[in-house]
């Protein structure tokens, strides 16, 4: 543990109670008390999640419109200032014309000073050092700034139905009104706590809420100004633990189980993400762009699905899917899954055989010595706004 990255709140974390772990090179915390009533906090209330391991990336400058539309999937010429967008990071390299680097959030800020469009992308922890690697190889000699803020910044998720409510309350009047309004994959700028802060309505658990990024000096202030305007409200302090659970539950792929370097992007239900054509210019292009419109045309190979298993047993990555009763006919694999507190139950997500991907279908899960049932539901399990 000596040698993992450190957010600015990891002494916080430390101090409170939190399961330091190694997640993706950081010393992050899996939990405080109980993953199970993290979770559900969250879905009831608010649960606030330190996500600053999270890959920060500022893009300006005055070609940096078109050079990000030259190597997002997602089109990026028409983004406005204030809004965000889910993309994928690819290279036109691998077995079938493309690699998937990552996925990322791209969101177009406030132009600068001088009217040059600004951008930011969040990317996964993990990821970053190749994302950085594989941006600035292709970075051209002028017209565009690259900058890493990940180290300069702290970054704080506030989810659950009263998660903006609490944010928004920590706001100056007109700042609270503007927090308050924002609509989902938008973004703005806003003093939180008496702080400066990017706030943006994104998140990864399903639940309507904001992440913050603020100054990493300022992190500990900002996280306890929250934690304590917010606790009598049901907000409480949550690991990654809850996070993973969260996002299962709500049908969110996760980069390393089920997106991976040799995904398809259509497979997984990603294809909003994937720009291929425009109404003004055609066929777009960007690395691996090619490959992907013909895998577009071509569907195969299996496809994403979700599974509700019977019982709290997880079914974890990598256990194998086969039809009821024939264990030796194995139609798809486990990319996560879980006991799922929302549901009561356990729950996967699995790539399998087109011809049982029908919602409905019987399958089975084989778990070590056990088979167990699951049926083929359709994602997400659990729906903004329904509460357990």
């Amino acid at each position: 543990m000596d040698d993992l990255l450190e957010t600015p709140l990891a002494g916080w974390h430390a101090s409170h109670g939190g399961r330091m772990v190694d997640f993706a090179g950081w010393r992050m915390p899996v939990q405080y008390a109980s993953i199970v009533d993290e979770h559900l906090a969250t879905r009831r209330a608010a649960g606030m999640f330190d996500v600053s391991h999270m890959g920060r990336l500022e893009v300006g400058g005055r070609d940096a419109m078109p050079w990000l539309e030259s190597l997002l999937t997602r089109r990026v010429e028409d983004i406005r200032p204030g809004q965000v967008r889910y993309t994928l990071v690819t290279t036109d390299e691998g077995p079938d014309g493309w690699t998937v680097l990552d996925d990322a959030l791209v969101s177009r800020d406030a132009d600068a000073g001088d009217g040059t469009p600004r951008f930011g992308l969040v990317v996964n922890a993990s990821n970053k050092p190749r994302v950085m690697r594989w941006l600035e190889r292709r970075l051209p000699p002028a017209g565009v700034a690259l900058v890493d803020r990940t180290a300069s910044t702290a970054m704080i998720a506030v989810q659950g139905p009263r998660a903006v409510e609490i944010v928004a309350g920590l706001c100056p009047a007109s700042a609270a009104a503007t927090v308050s309004g924002l609509g989902t994959y938008r973004c703005t700028t806003a003093t939180v706590a008496g702080r400066p802060a990017t706030v943006s309505r994104t998140g990864y658990t399903g639940e309507d809420g904001v992440e913050l990024v603020v100054a990493a000096d300022e992190a500990v202030a900002t996280w306890d100004a929250i934690l304590s305007a917010g606790t009598s409200l049901g907000l409480v302090p949550c690991g990654l633990g809850a996070r993973d659970t969260l996002r299962l539950e709500a049908g969110m792929p996760l980069y390393g189980h089920e997106l991976v370097e040799t995904s398809d992007p259509f497979a997984l239900g990603l294809g909003f993400a994937v720009t291929l054509d425009t109404p003004a210019h055609g066929s777009r292009a960007f690395p691996g762009a090619t490959a992907l419109r013909t895998r577009r045309d071509r569907s195969t190979g299996r496809v994403r699905v979700g599974l509700v298993v019977a019982g709290r047993r997880a079914a974890r990555e990598g256990a194998a899917v086969a039809r009821p009763g024939d264990p030796s006919a194995t139609v798809g694999i486990v990319t996560s899954g879980s006991f799922c507190p929302s549901l009561g139950s356990a729950a996967a997500q699995a790539l399998v055989d087109r011809d049982v991907a029908a919602a409905g279908t019987p399958l089975e899960v084989l778990v070590r010595d056990a088979a167990l049932p699951a049926v083929v539901t359709p994602l997400p399990f659990v729906r903004r706004g329904s509460r357990p």
